[in-house]
């Protein structure tokens, strides 16, 4: 079997749609937890990169399994950082950080155990983008392809070890090290924020998103967490998804963000994201200053843009309005089958389109 995927949802030979499912296959769906070893090589990582897979990386090294990762590092680019590392040597990962002038281009995943060798080669790097937004193709060649051209992960990783390059191999989390120095730290606030990261996720929202919202207090509506229930893709939009659960992997990974609610004129400083890692595998925003304000309704439009590290507005565009029918187009695809869709625009474009001067 051979397939290969153009993400985001831009182009597919087969089910696998593009990256991240291709890796949800090989180490997940087909794959017994402790068998065999499972391999990361790319040149860039962070640690949203990794979160859909943090959890069964652990369960799959305590039940004897084995990964290798090789990742790029450098002293002057940002290459890959100290929290991803970190979460993988926590998942018993063995990791390799090269260091060299020319970064290390090449990004290949796979797995290996006594009757396969699966092999993934993709443009996408280990990164919250590569998983989601960034336009990255992959094709991912089955146990039969690998077989036929010869391919063996032990002959790849033999070669990687073999050259002159200067790798190192850190073994604790011991900041002091020289490794650590060639990673960079992902806080918010140590680096400033790429300009291409600042954008605004437009999302149709659905009952579940505004029950709580439109519900009267008291009421059986009322009850329960409000919050709006966002696109599995969201890897590369929000901070580094380091708050972990009392269970571990087990459960969810969240961040802690600022978001202004400009239509009630309200800010949350202290606003919950959160990845359902061992549910649904979706993101969901808490949103409850929403609550009971009946300031949204089933099909609006939520806006939420990206202004920076960790700080976000959230604008509520009603549906049967102008501006609704010039955001809906942005609107692409679908998440589940219930008729719920969201897209990715630029905060210029938004800002132009709504006429409202974002950061203010």
């Amino acid at each position: 079997m051979i397939e290969f995927g153009l993400h985001p949802n831009i182009y597919a030979t087969g089910k696998l749609r593009g990256l991240r499912s291709m890796l949800e296959e090989i180490w997940d769906h087909s794959h017994k937890p402790g068998t065999g070893t499972l391999f990361i090589l790319a040149g860039f990582a962070n640690y949203n990169g990794g979160a859909r897979f943090y959890r069964l990386f652990k369960e799959h090294t305590d039940k004897g399994g084995k990964i290798i990762a090789f990742l790029g590092g450098s002293s002057s680019q940002r290459t890959s950082s100290r929290q991803v590392v970190e979460a993988l040597l926590a998942c018993g990962a063995e990791v390799n950080i090269t260091n060299r002038k020319s970064l290390m281009h090449a990004k290949c995943y796979g797995i290996k155990t006594n009757d396969a060798q699966k092999l993934v080669v993709t443009s996408g790097n280990f990164t919250g983008p590569g998983m989601a937004q960034n336009v990255e193709a992959a094709v991912l060649l089955d146990t039969d392809d690998t077989n036929k051209m010869g391919f063996l992960w032990d002959d790849l990783i033999k070669g990687m070890r073999r050259q002159s390059w200067v790798t190192h191999k850190p073994q604790t989390l011991n900041s002091t090290l020289p490794v650590w120095k060639l990673l960079y730290d992902e806080t918010p606030g140590i680096s400033p924020l790429d300009q291409s990261e600042k954008s605004t996720l437009v999302i149709k929202l659905s009952h579940s998103d505004t029950a709580r919202i439109r519900a009267r207090p008291g009421t059986d509506a009322a009850k329960g967490t409000q919050y709006f229930w966002l696109s599995k893709d969201c890897f590369d939009f929000f901070p580094p998804l380091t708050i972990r659960n009392n269970r571990g992997y087990k459960g969810t990974l969240s961040a802690i963000v600022t978001l202004h609610y400009i239509d009630i004129h309200k800010t949350d400083t202290n606003c919950r994201v959160t990845f359902e890692a061992e549910n649904n595998l979706d993101f969901r925003l808490g949103t409850g200053l929403l609550r009971y304000t009946r300031a949204a309704s089933e099909d609006d439009l939520a806006c939420i843009s990206r202004i920076g590290e960790a700080e976000y507005e959230l604008r509520i565009v009603r549906k049967n309005t102008r501006l609704y029918r010039s955001l809906i187009p942005y609107a692409v695809t679908f998440i589940g089958h219930q008729g719920k869709i969201f897209g990715y625009m630029e905060n210029d474009l938004f800002s132009e389109i709504s006429n409202n001067k974002l950061g203010n």
